[in-house]
């Protein structure tokens, strides 16, 4: 399977590791150590040393009840930080619900849209089905930031994710982008109780049915302290087993903080999928 971007052409035959690179002083586990360009970058480099396959740019913090950002100050944290971004040979992704900040982002040389709300702000499809080439990774999110955890889904969810998911991609290929620009992701954490992101995680497989990579976000979500008991900083072990277990179950992307130790698990059970089967002796 490959997923088109701007530049790339991602081969997803092996899991890609998308590395986050928060230039926020407020998001929910990194807030403020990369706020400024320069720190921004550094982080970029880091990332990439690790094993990054994709760097996600992102300058609005999205977790539960955080404010809204005017347009002006994602525009000044973002922008700096992906005009220089895009000159370090892999796919940049731009984490943005705003179409402003879309359409400066690729006009700058961005791969990837990376939106929580799938497009679904004004003027936001129109500026990806402008692009001829740019991927596209539209995320299921139950009301918005500011209520989603006050009032989360109710009932199965799976089959919730999933026509929303479909109904999105549909309306965005009938706007004339291209099927192989998207990938899904069921947004593990945006209005959805611990059980439901856990059923999301087991049942993961039924969205592969849409035929759209799976992107999945486990890293040091408030779900997995929920079931370590764990503060923010000290749920690397359980990221790095949300993201194996993701992929086992057919994720093609995963969007993480800690990019060296889930590089390294996913090297590992890849090393055990590929041994030959054992002929059997009779």
């Amino acid at each position: 399977m490959l997923w088109q971007t701007a530049r790339f052409d991602l081969d997803l035959t092996h899991a890609r590791v998308m590395g986050i690179v928060n230039v926020t002083p407020d998001s929910f586990s990194d807030g403020g150590q990369h706020a400024g360009t320069a720190a921004a970058l550094r982080h970029c480099e880091q990332l990439l040393k690790e094993g990054a396959d994709i760097l996600d740019i992102g300058g609005e913090s999205t977790r539960p009840g955080s404010p809204a950002l005017p347009l002006q100050d994602e525009l000044q944290r973002v922008l700096p930080v992906m005009q220089e971004a895009v000159r370090l040979g892999v796919p940049i992704s731009v984490d943005t619900y705003k179409p402003q900040v879309m359409q400066a982002a690729l006009d700058l040389g961005a791969d990837i849209v990376n939106d929580i709300w799938a497009l679904r702000q004004s003027g936001a499809a129109q500026v990806v089905a402008a692009h001829p080439r740019c991927g596209l990774c539209l995320m299921h999110m139950h009301r918005d930031p500011q209520t989603m955890q006050t009032a989360p889904m109710q009932g199965d969810v799976v089959p919730q994710v999933l026509t929303f998911l479909e109904l999105q991609a549909q309306y965005l290929q009938g706007l004339g982008v291209n099927k192989s620009r998207i990938a899904i992701d069921p947004g593990i954490g945006f209005g959805k109780t611990v059980q439901q992101n856990f059923a999301l995680l087991a049942r993961q497989r039924e969205l592969l049915a849409l035929g759209y990579p799976v992107l999945a976000g486990w890293s040091r979500k408030s779900s997995l302290g929920a079931v370590t008991g764990l503060p923010v900083q000290e749920r690397l072990g359980a990221s790095v087993a949300a993201a194996l277990l993701a992929v086992q179950q057919g994720a093609r992307i995963v969007r993480v903080h800690d990019v060296r130790d889930t590089v390294g698990a996913l090297a590992t059970w890849r090393a055990m999928q590929e041994q030959p089967p054992i002929e059997q002796t009779h």
